[in-house]
């Protein structure tokens, strides 16, 4: 047994490359459809790489050799099992693992290499990792508690490492995929994945004899492998009244070489639009979309219905899936390479026409759709109140279809099994490969990047998708059944290539007592962030597909109409149970959690809580929450978890990592902390922190919030701190002197002492606005392990999307029509920050953001936008702009291009700025903010970038040369920019460029 003073190796030290490297490569594989990852037996959302959960819970599971507590008898049985461990008996590991820090040195290097992918099915890693757990506990394998279990990471690999795993789940969808994964996966292994691909042939072979003529190969045998349908309304201009296709795009393809497009038509005094596919010889025959801001423009009369028209029109017809307008079939091309456009054939509408006759007479029962606002779901006003009401005729027909092939194979297998448990595992994943091949079956799918996209293309939000795409379920591609179960084959031969101890999950509320006081021994957990993902009401779509086949077999999870939501901790104003699920709702949900965690665990037991979510506020929410609860904090490391291709990450200051927070029961009789004290270690310690991370290759965003989890070390191993006065400092008046550290740090890395320390235009340091720029492009850094990509797919390997929390907006033209460069909003580039990040770096830096606002900045809709230094142009120089302020310059050397910036601005006063929750000063608030527009240093280097940009070489050395004479302010600020903004942008170009003008 290992003492309580004992630390664990995640205490002291972690190999946090190499498990960052790990993550990537894993996430970069595991949607292949042949990697086994558990990922593959059914979408969930924000899973965790198995990588850094392995890693990490072994890490906690074994005692830091150095520690002068550390067994003995652990230090001496784990030489010898590293040293049995195939190709580590070397004369080398011989002599690095006779001295304690050899053995931790040892030690981690293992940890490091068991993140790796392939790891499992190497001999001997896992056996080795079991029997180093082992010498730790002795014969008694330790307990693991994830209350959170959700997809499953977590408990998987604690019981690959041998531990006995308790995983509690209120959702009975992730209880469902738990369920097969460390209960039946662990007792049936290979004898259910075996049951599974016979009847899962069975039932594709079935499949496509009942559905085949329903999607009707063309003449040269090249079977559809979408459709591609609009919505209608009506024209409601006066004397119109035409039927309006709902099309975002008229383009099909821009390929070269392939160039299709939709054309709509409207015959000689008619209503109805004929649309049909063409080629377009040039651009200029290819019209624009029909619908914008999902206001309706009228092909005919050119006439726009607004919204609200639009969305009664489609309310009355409950979404209008049922009367869209067919504009095109997908299928392979001529030549059998890629995909191409063609007008729907006679054969199509008659086998559609069919297929919708047959759909009239089936109802499918499903839970409602989520209600409007923190759900994300954004199509209730058009009528889909039901996921029911998300399906097209033909969709509706063959998922029926579908669900009575399912039934029929389970009853053949029931004449040949009579393992009533191995039935029910069966009918399982059957459901699981049923449910999870629905989301590409809907008509809020659409077809994007030339594949069906899942209705949950956006992770935890779900837009109104206007045109849509129809899947054909008996495609090869991920919208087939054929793909959902291949990936399930996957998922289940995986885990049975190493046998572990079944756990039967629990379909339980973390806040139920299910466990006794002081019996489990870690405690890792991944719990939901505030309102980033409503899993009830998104999970209720899988849910319904799921009910349709396990309401008798499985009546503990699946009796209900629909999930539970009253007692979901989460963040869900939707929810009214047990009161409104509101922040504070949620808050002391969550410190009931950490109570309730603490009460479980033993005395010298560890626990880790991953946190990862974007806004400040939330973050100090949970750790607040954390420590109130009586846990101190003895670790904290940020691994890179989240998959770098993802939406969310595309242009903004997404978080890569999830900061794993370390941390033990806070003892009744911690002692009294010193605030002097506190704030003296607290520079050194997150000095030094940093240092490390940066070293790892942590940037930006994931380097801030790094940050709290070694500052909370030592706030939190004392019962309350005070000052010498005796008042009790609360935790956020600390993590604000946490915030202007690391603020003070970065600036003192990237500007010097002087702006670190100047709290406000101090002589000697930098302006407001050169701090505020260079903090920003500080933290919008990312995170780059340096790891291998795994290359391309091999040819034949296909490989599926996978679920992320990601919300899109209503309107968005696809999935992917982000700024590259940040959400600047009406096409305008720029670089953005949530508010509150800005906020809290800025007033303790003594950064006035009113005073900016407008002039660097804007602020909209609770995110701070770094105006480009394009849009700069205008302020800076005036109408007349660079050319005259060029020949100004050039003609007298001895003006300055401080009196030639803001030309038309003799005062200003900046417009108002919007607060936390987006409301706006009131105008004239503050009339002291009216000041003289005087250049600073970064006004001087924005205007010198725009002269580049223009090509105006004589007046750039003419400014280059008399701001040599001024000082040494301008070219140090230029470079510190250069290092900061991103490899690939303008402005680094620009500033690069100009500083090659610079006499050397």
């Amino acid at each position: 047994m290992i003492p309580k003073e004992c630390r664990r190796l995640a205490e002291v030290d972690f190999p946090l490359s190499a498990v960052n490297a790990a993550c990537v490569v894993e996430n970069n594989r595991k949607t292949r459809i042949n990697s086994g990852h558990i990922s593959l037996l059914h979408a969930w959302w924000a899973r965790r790489p198995l990588a850094s959960c392995r890693a990490m819970l072994l890490g906690l599971l074994l005692p830091d050799p150095c520690d002068p507590t550390c067994p003995a008898e652990f230090k001496v049985k784990a030489r010898q099992v590293l040293l049995s461990t195939p190709g580590w008996d070397t004369e080398q590991n011989r002599v690095l693992v006779r001295t304690d820090a050899g053995l931790r040195k040892a030690l981690l290097t293992f940890v490091a290499k068991i993140a790796d992918w392939d790891i499992v099915r190497v001999a001997n890693y896992v056996s080795t990792a079991r029997e180093l757990v082992k010498a730790a506990y002795g014969d008694d394998p330790p307990h693991v508690w994830d209350p959170f279990s959700g997809g499953g990471s977590i408990p998987l690999e604690g019981l690959r490492l041998g531990c006995d795993v308790t995983a509690g789940e209120l959702n009975p969808v992730a209880w469902l995929l738990l369920k097969i994964t460390l209960d039946w996966c662990g007792r049936k292994g290979t004898e259910l994945a075996d049951l599974f691909e016979e009847w899962a042939e069975w039932t594709l072979k079935e499949a496509e004899k009942r559905l085949v003529e329903y999607y009707p190969a063309d003449t040269q045998g090249r079977m559809p492998l979408a459709y591609l349908w609009a919505r209608t309304v009506r024209c409601e201009a006066a004397g119109c009244g035409a039927t309006i296709p709902l099309v975002r795009n008229l383009w099909l393809s821009q390929a070269k070489g392939r160039k299709k497009a939709l054309r709509i038509l409207y015959p000689k005094g008619g209503l109805e639009p004929q649309v049909e596919v063409f080629e377009p010889s040039s651009d200029t025959e290819v019209e624009r979309g029909t619908i914008a801001g999902n206001n309706a423009r009228c092909p005919k009369c050119h006439m726009v219905t607004p919204r609200k028209r639009v969305q009664a029109q489609l309310r009355d017809k409950r979404g209008g899936a049922d009367d869209a307008v067919l504009l095109a079939v997908v299928r392979a091309n001529a030549s059998g390479r890629g995909k191409d456009y063609y007008n729907p054939t006679r054969e199509d509408i008659e086998a559609f026409t069919k297929a919708a006759a047959k759909a009239k007479s089936i109802h499918i029962e499903m839970p409602p759709s989520p209600p409007e606002g923190d759900t994300g779901f954004r199509p209730r006003p058009y009528g889909i109140t039901n996921w029911a009401d998300v399906l097209a005729p033909r969709q509706r027909f063959s998922r029926w279809v579908l669900h009575e092939v399912i039934e029929d194979a389970l009853k053949e297998a029931a004449k040949k099994t009579k393992d009533k448990d191995l039935l029910d595992a069966l009918a399982a994943c059957l459901y699981a490969a049923y449910s999870d091949n629905a989301q590409y079956h809907t008509s809020l799918s659409i077809w994007c990047q030339e594949h069906v996209q899942t209705i949950f293309a956006q992770g935890s939000g779900t837009a109104m998708r206007m045109d849509f795409a129809e899947g054909n379920p008996l495609s090869p591609n991920c919208e087939g059944l054929g793909y959902s179960i291949r990936s399930v084959q996957s998922a289940l031969r995986n885990p049975s290539a190493v046998r572990y101890q079944p756990s039967s999950p629990l379909l339980v509320n973390v806040l139920d007592a299910v466990l006794p006081e002081e019996s489990v021994d870690v405690v890792f957990t991944d719990p939901p962030y505030a309102n980033q993902i409503p899993y009830a009401h998104l999970s209720d779509f899988f849910y319904g597909w799921l009910r349709l086949g396990l309401r008798n077999r499985l009546p503990q999870a699946f009796t209900a109409p629909e999930t539970e939501k009253a007692r979901e901790l989460t963040e869900n104003r939707a929810v009214k149970d047990g009161g409104v699920h509101d922040r504070e709702w949620y808050e002391s949900r969550m410190y009931e959690a950490f109570v309730q965690m603490k009460r479980v665990i033993r005395e010298d037991g560890v626990a880790s809580v991953i946190f990862a979510h974007k806004d400040t506020d939330r973050w100090e929410a949970l750790v607040s929450a954390l420590v109130d609860a009586g846990w101190r904090t003895t670790g904290s490391w940020p691994i890179e978890t989240e998959r770098r291709a993802r939406m969310r990450a595309q242009g903004s200051a997404a978080l890569q990592t999830s900061v794993h927070i370390v941390c033990r029961p806070r003892p009744e009789d911690a002692p009294v902390g010193d605030w002097g004290e506190v704030l003296r270690e607290l520079p050194r310690r997150v000095g030094d922190w940093m240092e490390r991370l940066q070293a790892e290759g942590i940037r930006g965003a994931d380097l801030v919030f790094a940050c709290i989890g070694p500052a909370l070390e030592i706030f939190s191993r004392y019962r309350r701190v005070e000052t010498a006065e005796g008042h009790e400092v609360k935790l956020d008046e600390y993590l604000a002197k946490v915030w202007e550290v690391v603020g003070r740090t970065a600036l003192e890395q990237v500007l010097g002492t002087a702006e670190a320390q100047a709290r406000n235009s101090a002589a000697g340091a930098l302006e407001e606005d050169a701090r505020l720029t260079a903090l920003f492009l500080w933290t919008l850094q990312s995170t780059n392990s340096s790891n291998p990509h795994p290359g391309p797919l091999p040819e034949g390997e296909g490989e599926r999307e996978e679920v992320e929390p990601d919300v899109g907006d209503e309107d968005d033209e696809t999935p992917l029509s982000r700024n590259a460069r940040g959400d600047g909003g009406e096409g305008r580039k720029g670089y953005g920050l949530i508010f509150d990040v800005v906020r809290r770096f800025a007033q303790p830096l003594g950064i006035d953001l009113p005073k900016w606002e407008g002039r660097i900045i804007e602020t909209k809709k609770g995110v701070v936008r770094l105006l480009s230094v394009a849009e700069r142009a205008k302020q800076l120089f005036g109408a007349d702009g660079a050319q005259a302020v060029a020949e100004w310059l050039v003609e007298d050397e001895r003006k300055d291009i401080e009196q030639a910036l803001f030309p038309e601005l003799e005062r200003r006063a900046p417009p108002a700025i919007r607060g936390r929750r987006g409301r706006i000063a009131p105008q004239g608030q503050n009339p002291e903010l009216k000041t003289e527009p005087a250049a600073t240093t970064l006004d001087r280097v924005h205007a010198a970038m725009l002269l580049q940009a223009s090509g105006q070489a004589n007046a750039l050395r003419e400014l280059i040369r008399a701001e040599q004479q001024r000082g040494p302010e301008f070219l140090r600020l230029a470079n510190a920019l250069s290092a900061l903004y991103p490899k690939e942008s303008e402005e680094k170009r620009l500033l690069d460029a100009m500083l090659l003008a610079v006499p050397r």
